[in-house]
């Protein structure tokens, strides 16, 4: 039998009755060792499995970054190495030279981060509206939003909507409203706002809150890691649009950054394809430029991630699952 005395010192009952005469300081008592606990089989493997599984994942991302930075002429004859040997930075070169890059990130930026901020406010609100059950609008909203996901106008009313009744050719907004709701994210964000505790929401009506401060100071508040979630998929879907873009932007200044590259990809392929090309352009780096194009696309990706993780697990969790 054992007998703790003062901070978390475990003694055994003899030391305890001389610490209690005074003959034994508390400070000086023995202290026992905590034991360690030793891994189970199960969680040593688990560690194991899902390390090689991320390992597994970051060798492709690897191998097109040392693309990247790989000579053309060791591309084309050997293919894929782990190592970027012979070391070359022509892809970049060619790739900043100019202001096209830089102009087409500013607008990629714009459509990232004002289309997400739109699709956002638009997403939850319309979702909260549905949660509550409102009579007399929540069902026919649900059925607004439930409809795009079983039946589309097609492209052609689409092109017509945009460029004849809205007039938004050249305009960064024509790539942001398409695809502003997303039905199937509204529905993730429906089943959250359900899950969120009635009492709360009755404490605040009888308090005097109205709905407006109710989602505003309540709900959205306790509503981070489902916004999250939200957020990330529609900045990845706004940051990777290009069709969009090449369907109603033809000004170059306006172009977002993946279809300057689809652009200029496409132009060196077609160049040195043509039987009287140059020496200069059928040297042209084809492969380390498709992989120059990969690592610029989704880096800015991969850094926003990390800022977004921790909620990111918690609330697919909770807006996709119910009870």
């Amino acid at each position: 039998m054992s007998t703790i005395i003062g901070r978390n010192q475990t003694i055994t009952d003899l030391d305890a009755e001389a610490v209690l005469t005074g003959r034994i300081p508390v400070e000086s008592a023995p202290r026992r060792r905590p034991g360690r606990r030793r891994a189970e089989p199960f969680t040593v493997v688990s560690y194991v499995v899902v390390s090689l599984f991320g390992l597994f994942c970051l060798i492709p991302l690897w191998m097109i970054f040392a693309g990247s930075l790989t000579d053309e002429s060791t591309l084309a004859s050997k293919g894929y190495s782990f190592l970027p040997h012979p070391f070359s930075l022509t892809a970049y070169a060619m790739l900043f030279s100019g202001q096209s890059l830089l102009k087409g990130y500013i607008a990629s930026l714009f459509i990232t981060i004002v289309g997400t901020s739109l699709s956002l406010s638009c997403t939850a609100a319309l979702a909260w509206v549905i949660a509550r059950q409102l009579p007399g609008i929540s069902r026919p909203l649900t059925i607004f939003s439930y409809i795009p996901m079983l039946f589309t106008g097609g492209l052609v009313p689409l092109y017509l909507l945009v460029t004849q009744v809205l007039h938004l050719t050249n305009s960064w907004f024509s790539v942001i409203l398409p695809i502003m709701l997303a039905p199937f994210l509204i529905f993730v964000a429906v089943s959250f706002f359900r899950q969120l505790p009635e009492a709360i929401l009755d404490s605040a009506k009888v308090d005097g809150a109205g709905e407006m401060r109710i989602f505003f100071q309540i709900v959205l508040p306790l509503s981070k890691p489902i916004l999250a979630v939200l957020g990330l998929f529609y900045a990845v879907t706004y940051w990777n649009e290009w069709f969009m873009a090449l369907l109603f932007i033809s000004d170059p200044g306006k172009q977002p950054m993946q279809l300057i590259l689809e652009n200029l990809i496409a132009n060196v392929a077609n160049a040195a394809s043509l039987p009287g090309a140059s020496a200069a352009q059928a040297a042209a780096p084809i492969y380390q430029l498709r992989f120059a194009m990969t690592v610029l696309t989704v880096a800015p990706i991969l850094l926003a991630y990390p800022f977004a993780q921790r909620f990111f697990v918690k609330g697919l969790t909770l807006g996709a699952t119910k009870g």
